[in-house]
């Protein structure tokens, strides 16, 4: 088996994995200024992991030829994969920062097949099969296996529970894992703990006449902040792109934990529309609101934090991680941050809780001893090299792939 890594090595975004000459996996892009996407490609099939930006942003660029490869994933990554396509046209469309055209995301969609976990289809000469990774909603491990070689693509996962999804317990036998390692040097605090220093700190502020903006990626993390609020009875508003996704999981329930508590966590939170000047109310609502940009580069949050930030009571309640150079990370680093084009200082407090939905070092490490005698190609990360080298002072066979590398295993 050849394996061709296109991009996604040595870095967070713009994954993509070609198999054999044929078989895509993933193909991404990274929102940095201007955004980068993997090498070119023209596969014979296509399979997506999950619904993140920087796992299928720039599928429909696969289109804007004359081929029409099948594209495969679970019904929510198909969801996913056409709003963050149709956001990013919005955003770019018409500009060089957008490799596609709104007929290219209409030919995604003509063709699209859906697959559940554990049901085998064929692509390109390949068996493939999904497995719940525990990440977002539809996420999955992709089993690939071309009759001699099984690849096991991890795509990004978590190995620890959360509101909104199940860890993953999947580990089917393979001869060559691709692991993410987004958080390789990382040890999470224990999600209940996280959680209730969260809710303490939301519910102070509340307490106290505040008003908590919660800045949060659209795509679970969003959903995950709902849940939390719902079962604390905190207070919530949700706007943003994360309005349109949450009512779309409505129509999946088997693909999040428990359907029950989510609906619960939907009827509880009030969702903004942004007519009528409805965030100019909201900020004095003493409520939390759950919004997008997660990393303030956009979106709702840049009419809630100018209107809290002169206010010490008020908070900033940071979820996710922070790019360097992100408008999030310069606030939690400066106490300010261009919002709108203008530097603002925020006198508001701000904090930064670990929500993530990866896998930390103990959990990669955890997954990886069903693997001993695997090969392990890591990959999604900003230490591939390093992380690599320690799995191989563990003694597995473990390397790094760089950016157009050909590995045959």
């Amino acid at each position: 088996m050849d394996i061709r890594f296109l991009g996604g090595v040595g870095e967070v975004g713009r994954s993509a994995i070609l198999v054999n000459d044929r078989l895509l996996l993933d193909y991404g892009m990274k929102t940095e200024n201007p955004p980068q996407f993997p090498l070119d490609v023209d596969p014979e099939g296509v399979v997506v992991s999950h619904g993140h930006l920087d796992h299928v942003g720039a599928i429909p660029s696969i289109l804007s030829g004359d081929a029409r490869p099948p594209i495969h994933w679970t019904p929510p990554t198909r969801e996913f994969a056409l709003t963050l396509a149709r956001d990013t046209l919005k955003l770019h469309g018409g500009t060089l920062q957008c490799p596609f055209t709104e007929t290219d995301v209409q030919r995604v969609t003509q063709v699209s097949r859906t697959h559940g976990y554990r049901e085998p289809f064929a692509v390109a000469g390949h068996e493939v099969t999904f497995y719940n990774a525990g990440h977002i909603p539809g996420s999955a491990h992709v089993l690939v296996d071309d009759g001699d070689t099984r690849l096991l693509y991890t795509g990004d996962f978590h190995t620890d529970a959360q509101q909104l999804v199940s860890p993953t317990t999947e580990r089917p036998p393979a001869d060559v894992v691709i692991c993410e390692s987004t958080y390789s040097d990382v040890d999470h605090d224990p999600r209940d703990a996280v959680e209730d220093r969260f809710v303490e700190s939301v519910e102070t502020t509340l307490w106290e006449g505040g008003t908590v903006v919660v800045p949060a990626f659209a795509i679970g993390r969003t959903q995950e902040l709902m849940l939390v609020c719902a079962a604390h009875d905190i207070p919530c508003y949700v706007d943003g792109m994360g309005t349109d996704v949450t009512e779309m999981l409505r129509r999946y329930p088997d693909y999040v934990r428990d359907s029950d508590d989510f609906r619960r966590a939907v009827s509880h939170a009030r969702f903004v529309t942004g007519r009528d000047g409805q965030r100019k109310r909201i900020v004095d609502q003493r409520a939390a609101i759950i919004t997008t940009s997660g990393m303030l580069s956009g979106g709702p949050a840049m009419t809630y934090i100018p209107e809290i930030r002169a206010n010490p009571t008020n908070k900033i309640t940071m979820t996710g991680y922070q790019v360097e150079g992100s408008p999030g990370r310069d606030l939690l680093e400066t106490g300010s941050a261009e919002l709108d084009g203008r530097i603002m200082p925020v006198s508001a407090q701000v904090e930064q809780y670990d929500f993530s939905a990866h896998a930390d070092r103990a959990g990669l490490l955890e997954f990886l001893t069903s693997y001993p005698d695997s090969e392990v190609l890591v990959n999604h990360g900003d230490r591939c090299d390093a992380f690599a080298a320690e799995l191989r002072e563990d003694g597995f066979d473990s390397s790094a792939p760089e950016l157009g590398e050909t590995v045959t295993v």
